[in-house]
């Protein structure tokens, strides 16, 4: 496999992989705090911050997975994930690995990557889109 072969057909796939496994796993957190599972203390409030944050979790989460409108839901997420670290993260310690706050900064480039690159082959936008440019399957 040359380096061509990753870069027009392996890259593309990847980059649908990054967004599924991504999503799949931020839902998690949106789940947790809605429907409290996985098992979590955490019960927020209706109409909390927590509890507007859990419900972009789970519903960006799941436009995610399927790729459905990716760069608008990937942008809105990124900007959750910002949020997120400046308020509840950030103000502990200022290193992310102490006050907790690196899965955040991850999901938040992650998903500003996805804003510009879009959701890959394997989505419903590309789908959509007849995947006749730029991911065309070969």
């Amino acid at each position: 496999m040359d380096t061509y072969e990753l870069e027009t057909r392996w890259a593309p796939r990847m980059l649908s992989i990054l967004r599924i496994v991504s999503a799949l796993i931020f839902m998690a957190h949106g789940t947790q705090k809605l429907l409290g599972f996985p098992a979590s203390d955490m019960t927020p409030g209706f109409a909390s911050l927590p509890w507007f944050a859990g419900v972009l979790e789970l519903f960006g989460g799941f436009l995610l997975v399927i790729g459905l409108f990716t760069r608008p839901v990937a942008f809105v997420l990124s900007g959750l994930m910002a949020f997120a670290y400046f308020i509840a993260h950030a103000p502990q310690n200022f290193y992310p690995v102490l006050n907790g706050g690196d899965a955040a900064i991850l999901y938040c480039f992650v998903f500003l990557y996805l804003v510009f690159a879009g959701p890959g082959p394997w989505s419903v936008d590309a789908m959509r889109a007849g995947a006749t440019t730029r991911y065309a399957a070969r």
